[in-house]
């Protein structure tokens, strides 16, 4: 890879943590005088949740790993939505 390639790959990254970090509520601690835990959760159930898709969506594309890809996938988008159920408290069954 050079040089830019490296950069602009940085910099998509900190664009899409930038974004999950706002799309989690990052200002609502600081309103509320609560803690960050919660946003930080949210922006690793939110990363975790992408690259499961991104899993899926390489599923898609791959003609010889399809199962693991789609497997692994559709295992961290699980395991996304089991963070969820835990940060809201709520039980699975």
């Amino acid at each position: 890879m050079s040089g830019a390639t490296k950069i602009i790959t940085g910099v998509k990254y900190g664009y899409l943590g930038a974004f999950f970090a706002l799309l989690s509520g990052l200002f609502y601690p600081f309103i509320q005088g609560g803690t960050i835990d919660f946003v930080i959760m949210g922006i690793i159930v939110l990363f975790v949740g992408l690259a499961g898709a991104i899993l899926v969506y390489k599923a898609s594309t791959s003609d010889k790993k399809r199962g693991f890809y789609l497997g692994i996938g559709l295992g961290l988008m699980a395991i996304s939505l089991f963070y969820i159920f835990q940060l809201t408290g709520r039980p699975l069954a």
